[in-house]
């Protein structure tokens, strides 16, 4: 593949770190963290190697679903800042070389939302047809897709009115009518706002649910609404991207890209990639990633797949069959209260994994994916989750940036916290920035070495991906090849030591492989075969010299 150089793809190899204000850093006591909270610490996150910041909504809200239910689509709730604390972000960031983006979450607002409000208090109200209606009620014994357990159906009924509005998710988040051209008005004014502030793009939260069309909506297209957004975006700034969640199989996701000459997402999460690497690493055998990347749907290069381990949410396992399904349960969710709707997972990757070895694999895998690599909060530092708060938010807790009480999050009383952190192996005494950035082995370092190395080898963005035949079913090795070279990355998926032989036997003689975590310079044969000693849970990533390239290792 031909790497174009052009500011507008940036995200083609970018570090993408997500993070939530409310949990980060506070800076004035209360409790929760806030924007001069996070400017504090953008160099931190420099260091680290961050390119990309994505942060979770900070909207005004009542904060019955961690932010996702907004009540102002133009403000910053007052807990966690202003909209000067908000430009200052921006501005430290750029001055490090990072960009922002923001969460866009509209297909649905709070039930407080002063939209809904209007549209409850009369069926001729403008904002009426702002939501979705229906007057018949809805069928008996419908259950609600997205929270099994927790909400019920997708209508509930307005009294006042007699009438059922929909929501996807929650009964106090109704779903905005994106058929309704006043409705897309009003959320393009609210894209060019955050623009003009200086975000580099948005997380779309929920895509598929927000082109679903209410019954009689005149949109031949849903996918027109999506385009629409990616025109406007481009006329306000070239370089903006759209990131999408799109938890769909590849044969419908990759519809959500556009296509020849039309433009929808720039990036979209690979669910089934993640849920298959789970997968492989219950088994201890790569065969599910590796069908699930050689299965991805070609792309051209102007967009992009991102990676990553874990987020914010469940670790969902919804695209696994019930076995395979079971099968991670088992290795990695072995008590009920580790599970939620049946189908994901609410633990963080290190207690998931356990050894420090198997880890650090892990990791490397993800950097070496192709695509775009996006890390959650306190993952450099190997932060687990709180395992005495249910559900989704016990992986949502204050980073831990030193051993003292609440982890340098916050100076106010613990009963003041917005959450608490872990109080096992994984609390601030035994995980935090401060212990780790004085260890020169720890996870943190060696996040950073694979962050440097990543950002000089613009092959793990750019690169085709090639599976190489090797006869050790428990490793995995693949290429990324691009017009500026090629990379080898080799990944042990067992606690078993191996002795790996293949051959690139389409490189030129006197073609070598430089190991780009450490200093080996390892020959290719006259037919390009090699012999490598990978350890337990090991990894590389060799680059290939060429007689003459003049490339620097």
């Amino acid at each position: 593949m031909k790497i174009t150089d052009t500011s507008d793809l940036w995200f083609k190899s970018a570090i993408v770190y997500c993070l939530d204000v409310e949990t980060y850093l506070d800076s004035d006591g209360d409790g929760a963290g806030d924007l001069q909270g996070l400017a504090q610490r953008i160099d931190y996150l420099a260091q680290l190697g961050v390119t990309c910041l994505w942060l979770m909504p900070f909207s005004p809200t009542p904060d019955r679903d961690d932010g996702y239910d907004i009540t102002d689509y133009y403000g910053v709730d007052p807990r966690l800042g202003t909209h000067g604390d908000f430009v200052e972000v921006i501005r430290t960031a750029r001055d490090r070389g990072m960009r922002v983006i923001v969460d866009l979450v509209v297909n649905h607002t709070s039930d407080r939302h002063p939209w809904f409000r209007k549209a409850r208090r009369s069926r001729n109200s403008p904002y009426r047809d702002f939501y979705i209606w229906r007057d018949d009620p809805p069928p008996e014994g419908q259950k609600n897709p997205v929270f099994p357990g927790e909400a019920d159906g997708i209508w509930t009924k307005d009294e006042a009115s007699g009438q059922w509005y929909q929501h996807s998710f929650y009964e106090h988040q109704p779903d905005l009518n994106i058929a309704n051209p006043a409705v897309r008005d009003e959320l393009a004014r609210v894209i060019g706002f955050w623009l003009q502030l200086g975000v580099s793009g948005f997380r779309v939260d929920a895509v598929p649910f927000l082109l679903e069309m209410p019954p009689g909506a005149e949109v031949r297209d849903p996918h027109e609404l999506l385009r629409d957004f990616r025109r406007f975006l481009q006329r306000r700034s070239s370089e903006a991207v759209l990131l999408g969640e799109v938890n769909l199989p590849y044969e419908q996701q990759v519809q959500f890209f556009g296509g020849e000459d039309v433009n929808e997402l720039t990036m979209q999460f690979d669910f089934v990639a993640m849920q298959a690497l789970y997968l492989s690493l219950a088994r201890h055998d790569p065969a599910p990633l590796v069908t699930a990347l050689t299965s991805r749907p070609a792309l051209p290069p102007d967009v992009q797949w991102a990676n990553f381990l874990r987020n914010h949410d469940e670790l969902t396992l919804d695209k696994l069959t019930d076995a395979e399904r079971e099968e991670v349960f088992e290795a990695f969710a072995p008590d009920e209260r580790q599970r939620v709707y049946g189908r994901g997972i609410t633990r963080r990757l290190p207690p998931m994994l356990g050894d420090p070895r198997r880890i650090r694999m892990a990791y490397s895998l993800l950097f070496t994916l192709p695509g775009t690599p996006v890390l959650f909060y306190g993952e450099e530092i190997g932060m687990g989750e709180n395992i005495e708060v249910p559900g989704r938010s016990a992986v949502r807790t204050p980073m831990q940036w030193t051993a003292d009480r609440n982890g340098g999050f916050s100076v106010a009383p613990p009963s003041r916290l917005v959450a608490q952190p872990p109080g096992d192996g994984y609390a601030p005494e035994h995980v935090n920035v401060a212990a780790q950035i004085e260890d020169r082995g720890s996870l943190l370092h060696f996040f950073r070495d694979l962050v440097s190395r990543y950002r000089i080898s613009p092959e793990l963005g750019w690169g085709e991906f090639e599976v190489i035949d090797q006869p050790t079913t428990a490793v995995l090795v693949h290429s990324l090849r691009a017009d500026i070279g090629r990379m080898v990355a080799i990944h042990n998926f067992d606690g078993v030591p191996a002795t790996i032989r293949f051959a690139l036997d389409d490189e030129p003689e006197g073609a070598c492989l430089v190991d780009l975590l450490g200093s080996e310079r390892i020959a290719l044969d006259e037919r390009g075969r090699v012999e490598i000693e990978v350890p337990a849970y090991g990894y590389r990533w060799l680059r290939v010299s060429r007689p003459g390239d003049g490339r620097m290792s």
